[in-house]
């Protein structure tokens, strides 16, 4: 989220952040982008009956703001169609690896493990299959001998930081917004 808001700081970047939305109320991001003179929001998941109700929570939110684009950013919940089908084409992701590959969690030691020679981070578009929606842009890292899950996260997370804003002002030229 951080890199976004720095991105979009740039006179040149064709996109502004407007709000940022949380489900856990402790949220750094949160505090950051109050920071920034961001619109911060918490909605806590556990205030609600179930994924559907929370998501739907979610959605009303963010139509108040006359959004173009969702970025998700360290949103790590299994979104629903409730909070999806509205944004459909207009909801991005980064995932941390190279897509098809090691769709949902711990994707980096499921490639150390394979035997991969390189790992990396895809950014998509959000559909309600998880982790499979239209690859947008990725970049691949080299896997090291001696790579641990924490030492190829580290360098995968550099280039999320590097792929995503481009990634997302691609698709913001892309969509004319």
């Amino acid at each position: 989220m951080r890199a976004i808001v720095e991105a979009a700081r740039q006179p040149n970047y064709p996109c502004e952040v407007v709000c940022v939305v949380s489900n856990r109320p402790n949220a750094a991001g949160l505090e950051y982008a109050q920071s920034q003179n961001i619109a911060a929001q918490a909605i806590d998941h556990k205030k609600y009956q179930g994924r559907e109700e929370f998501d739907s929570a979610i959605d009303d939110y963010l139509q108040t703001k006359n959004l173009d684009i969702i970025v998700c950013a360290g949103f790590m919940r299994i979104m629903t169609p409730a909070l999806i089908k509205p944004w459909e084409g207009r909801m991005i992701n980064i995932h941390p690896s190279l897509l098809p590959l090691y769709r949902g969690l711990h994707t980096h030691e499921r490639a150390i493990t394979a035997g991969d020679k390189e790992g990396g981070c895809t950014v998509h578009f959000v559909t309600t299959e998880l982790d499979d929606g239209p690859i947008i842009a990725q970049a691949r890292v080299p896997i090291l001998k001696d790579d641990t899950a924490e030492t190829l996260a580290d360098r995968v997370l550099i280039e999320e930081h590097k792929l995503y804003p481009l990634a997302l002002a691609k698709v913001a030229l892309a969509k004319n917004i």
